[in-house]
């Protein structure tokens, strides 16, 4: 499925993985109205067609490929569609994810092998698909679509904490053999906050109440916005929300009361009580059919905007401004002891 016909983008082609449904499709949204040619890939067709319309509706060429990211050659077979199709890969942005919501001791072996290889392995196959294309040209960007959960392990998600920790690992590797190629290709990373994506509608669930984020929830927007900037302002990684933040820095220097704190009260604030609505399906094997969009069931309870997120994005300009603030304190300083 495409939306094809206009004139190649002068910002170049983006690719999203998991781009039918959540953060993917904000992500998908914001390179389109930022000017990018977009390809999206995804396992649901109609989620792959609503995103591929709303490229269209930037007035940007879209291509949308059924793609189970666990699969290398079906990545490798859309990375190939995608330069027949728009043109050379500028950004890649590795996105999908799949997961289960149990204890890992109730937690089937075929359950868990499936969401890491979503989860990990679809970035596996995507950065090398990417990078297929990006090393002989020597320029490119992949974006690694992280969490706080990288860093600190929570309960009743071990599929989803593994994976993201072993994308750390294998992301530093291969950022490290590019600098010793002398590639001008980057790698970033972006570590998000909890989301409001309709993830905690269709994942496989195996708790007695509905999963939910772990508050302060995002809108999914603002996890695409810091997306698009590390692609066009390539860092080694940035966090995104205060929340992201406080868990890394306080699993570095506090990890085993965070260990505790965890156990009393990581159960509970995962799931939420009361909630009778169905949910639309399980999407950890198969596609849930529909088109879902970004945003989940809890807009009521997320925020639009994170100051810490505009603070990483424009950390310049606040280095500039405070050094500017320090050096005229310096100099009223000296003008009233010369005084």
């Amino acid at each position: 499925m495409s939306a094809l016909g206009r004139e190649p983008s002068r910002r170049g082609v983006a690719v999203v993985t998991g781009g039918s449904a959540g953060l993917g499709r904000a992500v998908v949204r914001e390179f389109a109205a930022a000017g990018y040619d977009v390809a999206v890939l995804a396992r649901g067709e109609d989620g792959l067609a609503g995103a591929v319309a709303d490229v269209a509706a930037a007035g940007r060429r879209g291509l949308g490929l059924v793609t189970d990211v666990a699969d290398h050659q079906q990545v490798e077979t859309a990375a190939d569609a995608v330069e027949a199709e728009l043109g050379p890969i500028t950004v890649w942005v590795n996105n999908a994810m799949a997961t289960v919501f149990a204890e890992f001791t109730r937690t089937a072996p075929e359950d868990f092998e499936r969401a890491t290889a979503v989860t990990y392995g679809g970035f596996v196959n995507g950065t090398r698909a990417a990078l297929r294309y990006m090393q002989p040209r020597d320029r490119g960007v992949v974006v690694q679509v992280g969490s706080a959960l990288a860093h600190r392990g929570i309960p009743l998600q071990a599929a989803y904490c593994g994976a993201k920790h072993a994308i750390v690992g294998f992301t530093e590797s291969v950022v490290t053999e590019l600098l010793h190629q002398g590639s001008s290709v980057r790698v970033c990373t972006v570590h998000m906050p909890a989301l409001n994506t309709p993830q905690f509608t269709w994942v496989k669930n195996d708790l007695p109440a509905h999963p939910q984020p772990v508050a302060p929830i995002y809108q999914p927007e603002v996890g695409a916005r810091a997306v698009l900037f590390a692609a066009e302002h390539p860092r080694r990684r940035m966090w995104v929300g205060v929340s992201t933040a406080a868990t890394i820095w306080g699993n570095r220097v506090a990890a085993p009361l965070l260990d505790r704190y965890l156990a009393r009260t990581g159960y509970d604030g995962q799931q939420s009580p009361g909630d009778e609505r169905p949910q639309v399906g399980d999407n950890l094997h198969g596609p849930v059919p529909g088109d879902h969009g970004a945003h989940g069931r809890f807009d009521a309870r997320s925020h639009r905007r994170s100051p810490q997120a505009w603070l990483s994005r424009h950390r310049d300009l606040v280095a500039a401004a405070a050094l500017g603030a320090a050096t005229a304190a310096t100099g009223l300083a000296v003008r009233g002891r010369s005084g």
